[in-house]
C-alpha cells in the first residue's frame, strides 16, 4: 500500500492526542524533523467511545501546516454521515469502526469514492473473523491494542494474536493490505505485534515523551521479527 514490495514496511503513525495542543504546530514541525511517517488523528465523539476530542477545524489547520500523511481514525457512531466532510479537510486514509452503526460496506464505498484510502479498525473484544470479508476492500485493517478512548492505556498482550490471524488470512488471499496496531506500543509491545504481522505502529505518549524522537521512532521501526 505504501510502495512496499514483497517485504511489509515498518512505519509510524504518530497520535496527536498525546501532543502539546497548545503548541500543535511546533509539535508537527518535531515529528517531521524525527522522521516520522504520518500523524495519527484520534476523532473521538463521546458516544461511541466515553471521550470528545477535536475535528474537522482542526484537521484543516493540520492539513494546511504540513505535508505528512493524515491518517484519520474515527471512533464515531455515524462515520458513514462525516466521511466525505473529512476528506474534504484533508484525510489521506479515513479509519472508521465496523462496531460502528454504520453500514461497513457503504462506509467502504464511501471512502473510496472521495478517493482516500479505507481502513476499518476492530476493538480488543471483537474478533478478528469479523474483519475477514471486508479484506478485499480495505487498503488497512487496524487492531486496536487497548480499549479506544484514552491515550496513555497498557497494551494488551492477548490483542497480538488477532494481529496474527489477520495477517495470515491477508497473506492468503494474496492481499496487499496494511496491518496497524494502536495502543501501548513503545519499543518493548512493538515487537511482539511485528512479528505477529503488523506493519503500522501508532505511538502517543511512547514518542512525545522521548529525550530523541527520531531514536525512539527507529526503535520500533527496526524491530527484529521472524516475519
Amino acid at each position: 500500500m505504501f510502495g512496499r514490495s514483497d517485504k511489509l514496511k515498518n512505519l509510524i503513525s504518530a497520535s496527536v492526542l498525546s501532543a502539546d495542543m497548545l503548541n500543535l504546530e511546533s509539535e508537527i514541525r518535531k515529528l517531521e524533523k524525527s522522521g516520522i511517517d504520518m500523524l495519527h488523528f484520534d476523532v473521538m465523539d463521546g458516544v461511541f467511545v466515553n471521550n470528545i476530542t477535536y475535528g474537522l477545524p482542526i484537521l484543516e489547520a493540520v492539513n494546511r501546516t504540513t505535508d505528512m500523511f493524515l491518517d484519520v481514525h474515527l471512533m464515531i457512531d455515524d462515520p458513514l454521515k462525516y466521511v466525505s466532510r473529512f476528506a474534504e479537510a484533508g484525510a489521506d486514509m479515513i479509519t472508521f469502526h465496523i462496531e460502528s452503526r454504520s453500514s461497513v460496506t457503504e462506509t467502504i464505498n464511501a471512502i473510496k469514492k472521495c478517493g482516500v484510502k479505507a481502513a476499518a479498525a476492530i476493538k480488543p473484544a471483537t474478533p478478528a473473523e469479523a474483519v475477514f470479508e471486508y479484506l478485499p476492500y480495505l487498503d488497512m485493517v487496524l487492531v486496536m491494542t487497548v480499549e479506544p478512548g484514552f491515550g496513555g492505556q497498557s497494551f494488551i498482550p492477548e490483542t497480538a494474536e488477532k494481529v496474527r490471524l489477520i495477517r495470515n488470512r491477508i497473506s492468503e488471499l494474496k492481499l496487499d493490505a496494511d496491518v496497524q496496531v494502536d495502543g501501548g506500543i513503545n519499543d518493548k509491545t512493538a515487537p511482539i505485534v511485528s512479528d505477529a504481522g503488523a506493519n503500522i505502529f501508532v505511538s502517543g505518549s511512547y514518542l512525545f515523551n522521548a529525550e530523541n524522537m527520531a531514536e525512539a521512532a527507529n526503535a520500533i521501526k527496526e524491530v527484529k521479527t521472524s516475519r
